[in-house]
């Protein structure tokens, strides 16, 4: 702890749960509403239009791994310091992130650009559909490096206990993403319709608007936290980053790669299916969002009470985010199961498409106690800089349970519906194990064994 002399000398983080968790889950309820828009306003051109739009979006994000293997080594380095009131130390690490993730970025858009059409081709989707979502992938792929500004900054903000810059930012580009999708999809004013490319350029287009914005904001050192200026790229914080950094891409990378298993099988029950869960998972986004919000409050606690040498309020500060995740979780899908139907009535128009996500969401609304435990205490474990127990997890819950009972049910051919079930089965797993992690205390030395393997790196 280079900014203070003895653990005498720290102070408890004084932020709660709620302070930090709102203006997160505020901000993807508004990027949910976005996508709902979306899904709405490529629902008029029909099914294969939304299964291309939910592909491309999929794919995209698989692709975003190494992005969110550096946020979430930029998340429980930044909340450390900061606990350990080591402000420099949080400049420094962000900096340092930022640099890394656009290089990432850079590497990443290339592929997409140049094999976006047989990217999409790995969920053998017909000839129309993967068409369509190659092209999105093409178009979303462009702005890689305004994805990567706004996720390590946004990422390092959150971890300082700064959640409401990041929502002002994402109302800005919420606003811009919702002018542009219906004007470039369906065209006017002097531009042709563009379809579902329009969609992704709107996507794009906003999210370089707030990278911009959150540039000019983070040099003009109008940000809570700082430029990290020279001597911050060094060997010890680059290791510390990717050291805790790459099993959380490790996860990703598994995750999306079983993810992608997972929807090829459903996509061989036919379009309508692979359609039904894209909208599925985009209504019931409203319910995951606040999952997300408290993981990012839980993350960002847990980190701070660490850094401030008090792991007794780390634990109680994660069991009580996971708690008000659950109960937040929980009505809002009885709400959104309630209307199910109506809902998926209003963003398409296919009879069956709308059957089976109302099978989806039934289904899902059973899964979100499990989910809640996922999203929070996941995120808490990433906080303490414990980020391979959750790849573990993800490997048994995702691959060992969801992907194989899939395939089971397929073979033994069944309907769809058993399917979409696979996934009660694979939370099911996840949460126990999870539960079990943070009980057992033994992610509170995570980080001091980091610090300790890389001293002699320091300069």
């Amino acid at each position: 702890m280079s900014a203070i002399e003895s653990d005498e000398d720290l102070e408890k983080p004084q932020l709660s749960i709620w302070e930090l968790a709102w203006p997160t889950i505020l901000s993807n309820l508004m990027f949910a509403a976005v996508g709902l828009v979306t899904i709405k306003v490529v629902g008029v051109l029909g099914a294969t239009d939304v299964a291309a739009v939910t592909t491309g979006h999929r794919i995209f994000f698989a692709l975003q791994a190494v992005l969110m293997a550096i946020s979430a080594g930029t998340t429980a380095l930044v909340a450390r310091a900061w606990g350990a009131k080591d402000y420099a130390e949080a400049a420094k690490v962000t900096s340092v992130s930022l640099w890394i993730g656009n290089l990432a970025a850079l590497g990443l858009m290339i592929p997409c650009l140049i094999f976006s059409l047989e990217i999409a081709g790995v969920f053998g989707l017909d000839t129309e559909t993967t068409s369509k979502a190659g092209t999105f992938i093409r178009y979303l792929s462009a702005f890689n490096l305004a994805f990567a500004v706004n996720m390590i900054i946004g990422a390092a903000l959150r971890a300082a206990g700064d959640t409401r810059t990041p929502l002002w930012i994402g109302v800005i580009i919420n606003i811009i993403n919702i002018a542009l999708v219906y004007w470039l999809v369906f065209g006017g004013f002097g531009i042709s319709a563009m379809g579902i490319s329009g969609a992704a350029l709107a996507n794009g287009i906003s999210f370089a608007v707030g990278a911009v914005l959150s540039l000019i904001l983070w040099y003009g050192n109008w940000l809570k936290v700082g430029v990290g200026g020279k001597g911050s790229v060094v060997k010890h914080r680059i290791r510390q980053i990717v050291h805790i950094g790459y099993p959380a891409g490790v996860e990703q990378l598994v995750f999306q790669a079983g993810f992608i298993a997972f929807l090829w099988i459903v996509a061989d029950h036919g379009t309508a299916a692979f359609a039904a869960y894209g909208i599925g998972v985009q209504i019931l986004s409203v319910s995951f969002v606040v999952g997300f919000g408290f993981s990012i409050a839980g993350a960002t606690l847990v980190g701070q009470h660490l850094g401030a040498r008090d792991p007794a309020g780390a634990v109680e500060k994660g069991w009580r985010a996971t708690y008000a995740a659950i109960g937040s979780m929980v009505m809002l899908s009885v709400v959104i199961a309630w209307y199910a139907e109506a809902i998926a009535s209003f963003l398409i128009a296919d009879a069956e498409v709308i059957r089976l996500t109302v099978i989806f969401i039934y289904i899902m609304a059973l899964a979100q106690p499990l989910m809640a435990i996922e999203f929070t205490l996941g995120g808490c474990l990433r906080g303490a800089g414990d980020t391979r127990f959750p790849l573990i997890t993800t490997l048994c819950g995702l691959v060992g349970v969801r992907v194989l009972l899939a395939a089971i049910f397929t073979y033994l051919d069944l309907s769809v519906t058993w399917i979409y079930a696979s996934l009660l089965g694979d939370y099911l797993v996840k949460g126990v194990m999870l539960t079990h992690r943070f009980h057992s205390g033994k992610w509170k030395q995570i980080f001091v064994e980091s610090e300790n393997r890389f001293a002699k790196y320091r300069q």
